[in-house]
């Protein structure tokens, strides 16, 4: 699996010793801020495969565990046996396909943190070898619960996709960073409006000028963003009292450095870095975690 999706539980910040080469820094310590994901094990619950079609892609074939968990029939009802519903289906068009994925979920349950119990349900690829290993590893998966750790390590660089904050209907200062009104124009009553619409001709508004709108609540994704450290007992990054809003994390966790989109609670998707630096996949060396309570306690 190329992916992987977790719970994000606050933020806090390490001491590490720098290794970016020709930092000002380098090899000293440092104090880094980090975000804290709880990841616990996804299942999978379908193998999906994709044909080449008309210069894209189609489906030409999924199959479905027979053991689905209980919580998935609050997301969906799994469709009944149809065209490449088993092994040897699947195996037979291996020459026409071009994409392996699997149907993967969350399982909130475990989350104590957060209160819903319908599990997010995602596609995510199967990466390495050929499309009949692709195919293999694929079905090896199918109905088994896989753990964060065995597709993500200490020093990997990922992406990272998650819906920020939403902030409602704001107006053009704050959603786009426009300037006030001057002095001389606040006899118009208007001082956080754009000052002007455009010109006479052409005779619309184009879409390039700021304007009051929705703001947050879009999803976005970040690039190469390190993951610091990886664990399955909380309690070695939980604060005292827990985390801000959500907790104490129970489960594996993940530490990516720097923020990330959204508020606590919200799902975060990871994948394999598209586009890594020269300088990735490189462990880091943590000297202090910090535990502090972030509720002033």
């Amino acid at each position: 699996m190329a992916g992987f999706a977790g719970y994000k539980a606050g933020m806090t910040h390490i001491i590490m010793i720098d290794d970016r080469p020709r930092s000002l820094t380098e090899g000293m310590e440092i104090s880094v801020p980090v975000t804290v994901l709880e990841a616990p094990p996804m299942n999978v619950a379908a193998v999906r495969v994709y044909e080449n079609y008309n210069g894209g892609m189609r489906p030409a074939g999924e199959s479905w565990a027979e053991n689905l968990s209980p919580d998935l029939a609050l997301a969906l009802t799994a469709p009944k046996a149809k065209r490449g519903s088993s092994i040897d289906d699947l195996s037979s068009i291996a020459d026409s396909l071009c994409e392996v994925r699997v149907l993967a979920h969350t399982n909130p349950r475990l989350v104590s943190g957060i209160p819903k119990k319908k599990p997010d349900l995602m596609e995510i690829s199967v990466n390495g070898g050929s499309i009949s290993q692709r195919l293999d590893a694929a079905w090896a998966l199918l109905g088994n619960q896989v753990p964060m750790t065995s597709i993500f390590g200490l020093g990997d660089v990922i992406d990272v996709s998650a819906v920020t904050k939403g902030k409602g209907t704001q107006g053009p200062v704050k959603r786009w960073g426009i300037m006030l009104q001057k002095r001389k124009h606040a006899r118009t009553g208007k001082l956080r409006h754009v000052g002007n619409l455009g010109p006479w001709t052409p005779a619309r508004v184009s879409w390039r000028v700021p304007q009051l709108g929705q703001t947050g609540y879009h999803q976005r994704t970040e690039f190469n963003k390190r993951i610091l450290a990886v664990g399955s007992n909380g309690t070695d990054i939980t604060p005292e009292g827990g985390f801000t809003g959500y907790g104490m994390v129970r489960n594996d966790y993940v530490i990516i450095q720097g923020s990330l989109p959204g508020p606590v609670k919200r799902l975060v998707r990871m994948r394999r870095a598209i586009r890594p630096g020269p300088d990735a996949f490189k462990a880091p060396q943590i000297v202090h975690m910090s535990k502090e309570s972030k509720q002033g306690l």
